[in-house]
């Protein structure tokens, strides 16, 4: 049995990568506050997946780290207007049941791997060509 890493190391590890730009090319984010002790909230930003009409896009997020964080998936939000079946159209919310890394979290997930799942959501056959509201909107 591996030792379980302590939420703030965890938390410390992702936020030295997010700054680094060691992650994925399409996605980076980074806390809200650098005075945030707790590391709960969180900025994402995807760049929109090419051949699809997202590309040249890009969209701005936010994430919830909670307290059981990792071992409960964080809360994610977009700030910017989108049109994916995953994304409530009221307030940007993404709803954790459609979105199948949020809905079968495992501890070894990260907020990178929550933010490539959405970009590859955003380029898959339906959604690919799904209308969208005008570029420079927001919830």
């Amino acid at each position: 049995m591996s030792a379980k890493i302590p939420r703030n190391f965890r938390l410390l590890e992702e936020l030295e990568k997010g700054e680094k730009g060691l992650g994925a090319e399409a996605c980076s984010y980074g806390l809200t506050d650098g005075d945030d002790i707790t590391m709960s909230e969180w900025n994402g930003t995807i760049l929109g997946p090419p051949h699809s009409v997202h590309e040249n896009r890009i969209y701005s997020l936010k994430l919830h780290c909670g307290p059981n964080y990792p071992d409960v998936p964080p809360a994610v939000q977009f700030l910017s207007k989108i049109n994916l079946p995953c994304v409530s159209q009221v307030d940007g919310k993404v709803d954790p049941s459609k979105l199948a890394c949020l809905a079968q979290w495992r501890r070894d997930y990260n907020m990178e791997t929550v933010l490539l799942e959405i970009r590859r959501e955003m380029a898959t056959g339906s959604n690919r060509k799904l209308p969208q509201p005008p570029e420079g909107t927001t919830y």
